[in-house]
């Protein structure tokens, strides 16, 4: 329900509006769409441990019209991550628990959305003794248990497979900028580095120490290229009129489904994207279990009104997504291979709801996958993060993808979870032009380019394995409280201050020299 608050002036002197209607936050994001939100969608998660959640991803836009990436994040933050909260866990629309950012970069490991996603998980549905569990009595903050340890990880599973993963990789393709050839690098740098050293099993756990294959990557982007091109566009409808299984086998909606595995099913629809999500006149998608078709080692033929679909199914429901619903299916202990179940699903609509049956045939559980073989390594595939030069003229396509780059920007480490990926170096930072002005010969300045480009480099690979390795939790003071900060954003602020002037001013010979002095 909205309030009209009303503030006096000698109170809060510096606010501008002293009179509005204050929302809940629901409310303020599906109006922010056009303007703060980029995208978001939903899940609806049933679980025989758990019960019952709704899970809703918000991801803001990077860049704000009229505003640069830093001032955009300020805002985006100050209007919507209240604390820090990035993970907000709320039973009848009050929050009770919140993970920070750590969840979005260690769990989900989407670094470039750490400051652009905003979870909600909806708690109201919850089986009431779990939930007892997970929550404190003081309400502001997850106990540290056995069910929230349990919530994590099932969080972590399901929104690593959901449309998240999709929208994390286009986001790091849009940046779309040349890395330089490091393969030469590599090799240099792995002929001086003994296979038994510490230094080479740092460089083991913390980057990615596979092969790179170009080809693959490159048939990856040409059928992604094919795959939109074939695309047509989507037009969608306030309510559905459409609502049918996406793929039938031989004519029937029969699915098979492993007793120990999932089974993903698609359902194509004409309805918007946030059918499942918006306040006013939203819609769902509701299952009911029609029978039961029990193997003969269990009886025969019974029907299935004594049991609910939840102790039969664990589900999950996402929301629409350009015309396809999907829904992913796992049996529970209390089916055998043999059982048959008859399934309506009914997606709400105006007048009569749009319905489809589904058949669900329990199979034999999948074998266990044999692990792959490992392959030997070689120290020319050793894999070190991506350099990637950037000059003032690039700026600009970085910034559309909420990377800043200024003259006061020295470098920028992307990563994906604990994997450091690339390096964006910038040729026209402050630090650079200023060092680089004091050179007159092209070689000079050839020279000094290359120096502080691997120095910048390879500081950076070294200060963010350690870092890394030792397991540091890093915070920073800011308004009177402590504030996590990742290692992404502190080896950032290390180059910004003063580190790389003193990387580019003081090489070996003159700190010798201050010493012999």
């Amino acid at each position: 329900m909205p309030i009209l608050t009303v503030d006096k002036k000698e109170r809060y002197p510096h606010n501008k509006v002293l009179e509005l209607d204050l929302f809940g936050l629901q409310r303020r994001l599906e109006e922010a769409i056009n303007d703060y939100v980029d995208t978001f969608f939903s899940e609806e998660y049933e679980d025989q441990v758990f019960g019952k959640m709704k899970v809703t991803c918000y991801i803001f836009k990077p860049k704000l019209e009229g505003r640069d990436v830093k001032k955009s994040k300020e805002i985006i933050r100050d209007r919507f991550f209240k604390n820090n909260m990035s993970v907000m866990f709320s039973v009848n629309g009050q929050v009770h628990g919140n993970y920070t950012a750590e969840f979005i970069t260690r769990t989900l490991k989407c670094n470039l959305l750490k400051d652009y996603l905003l979870v909600h998980v909806d708690c109201t549905r919850m089986k009431p003794d779990f939930r007892e569990e997970l929550f404190m009595a003081s309400r502001d903050r997850l106990k540290q248990g056995d069910e929230s340890s349990l919530l994590r990880d099932y969080l972590g599973k399901k929104l690593r497979k959901s449309q998240l993963d999709e929208i994390n990789r286009r986001r790091k393709e849009s940046i779309g900028l040349e890395s330089e050839d490091t393969s030469e690098l590599i090799k240099s740098f792995a002929k001086n580095l003994p296979k038994d050293s510490e230094l080479f099993k740092l460089l083991q756990n913390t980057l990615k120490l596979e092969e790179k294959k170009d080809k693959k990557k490159a048939e990856e982007k040409e059928s992604s290229k094919e795959k939109e091109r074939d695309e047509k566009p989507f037009e969608p409808k306030r309510f559905p009129a459409l609502f049918k299984l996406n793929k039938k086998k031989d004519g029937m909606n029969m699915i098979t489904l492993p007793l120990n595995g999932e089974k993903t099913i698609k359902f194509d629809t004409d309805v918007a994207n946030d059918y499942f999500d918006r306040v006013e006149e939203p819609g769902e998608l509701q299952l009911a279990l029609l029978q039961i078709k029990h193997n003969d080692k269990r009886g025969g033929d019974r029907e299935g009104k004594e049991k609910e679909i939840s102790g039969l199914l664990n589900i999950v429901r996402s929301s629409p997504n350009k015309g396809t619903i999907r829904l992913t299916l796992n049996p529970t202990k209390e089916l055998t291979v043999g059982d048959e179940l008859e399934i309506k699903a009914s997606l709400t609509a105006p007048g009569e709801p749009l319905e489809e049956i589904v058949w669900i045939k329990i199979a034999e559980p999948d074998s266990p996958k044999e692990p792959a073989p490992k392959e030997e390594e070689s120290f020319e595939n050793l894999g070190l993060p991506e350099l990637i030069r950037v000059t003032k003229k690039e700026w600009a396509s970085l910034e559309a993808q909420g990377i800043s780059m200024t003259h006061d920007t020295v470098m920028y480490p992307e990563g994906e979870g604990d994997k450091l990926e690339k390096i964006f170096i910038n040729l026209d930072s402050g630090v650079f032009l200023r060092h680089r002005s004091k050179l007159k010969a092209e070689d000079q300045i050839t020279v000094a380019q290359k120096k502080y480009l691997s120095s910048i480099y390879f500081h950076t690979v070294f200060l963010y394995m350690i870092t890394k390795k030792r397991n540091y939790n890093l915070t920073v003071l800011k308004d009177g409280k402590q504030e996590d900060v990742t290692v992404d954003d502190y080896i950032r602020d290390v180059f910004d201050s003063y580190y790389s002037d003193f990387l580019l001013n003081f090489g070996m010979e003159q700190l010798m020299g201050a010493l012999e002095e």
